[in-house]
């Protein structure tokens, strides 16, 4: 035995009015719910339509500029590879310099010596001839003692030529003394004595330096 929906939920309503009702209502749910399905399976095959077509027009772009553009690609990145980064490395001008060790002498070098020159010998002789025999220059830059008889060539007055005798004490003595080829003009010495009165007198030596 079926029984009405409505009347089975204790209503009194008339049973055409009733079935009537409930068809209609059911008839119109369900064609909306048919149109819903119906509009969500056409928007889904839409969607698969055209992302299948923007995938085929994706791999078409890609297989169409892939090869000019991916040749552009490599070569730049080859470029940028290849390229060496200009200027001083960080930290180069900190770094310490190593010492400088001298293992041996060299033949320029200068070297210092300390000359004892006898009496009765000539100062000016004795120098050249030590510098002669090693051929080496030789810079005077001091010297004590006693001499006698001395020549010299007095700066103030040009040409003049003071002859002085009797025994005088070295109160400085410099000069220099190159071997041949150098010019004679290259040697020289300067000497200031003081007498046996207190005098000073001094100038560039001429002829002989006799030590006493």
């Amino acid at each position: 035995m079926l029984m009405d929906p409505v009347t089975s939920n204790g209503l009194s309503l008339p049973p055409p009015f009733n079935i009537r009702d409930f068809n209609l209502h059911h008839h119109h749910h369900h064609q909306q719910l048919q149109q819903q399905d119906h509009q969500f399976h056409h928007q889904n095959s839409e969607d698969e339509q055209s992302g299948s077509s923007s995938g085929v027009k994706k791999l078409e772009r890609d297989d169409g500029s892939g090869t000019a553009d991916g040749k552009e690609l490599s070569i730049h990145g080859e470029g940028e590879t290849n390229r060496r980064p200009r200027g001083r490395p960080a930290g180069s001008k900190n770094k310490p310099k190593p010492p400088i060790i001298i293992t041996r002498d060299s033949a320029n070098a200068l070297r210092t010596h300390v000359m004892e020159i006898g009496d009765g010998c000539d100062i000016v002789e004795s120098v050249s001839t030590f510098g002669r025999r090693r051929q080496r220059g030789v810079c005077i830059m001091s010297g004590t003692g006693n001499v006698t008889n001395v020549t010299l060539r007095q700066p103030a007055s040009a040409g003049a030529i003071v002859s002085l005798h009797g025994r005088f004490e070295i109160l400085s003595l410099s000069g220099s003394f190159l071997p041949p080829p150098a010019p004679p003009a290259a040697t020289g010495l300067t000497i200031y004595l003081a007498g046996g009165q207190g005098q000073v007198v001094g100038g560039s030596v001429v002829g002989t330096l006799t030590c006493s």
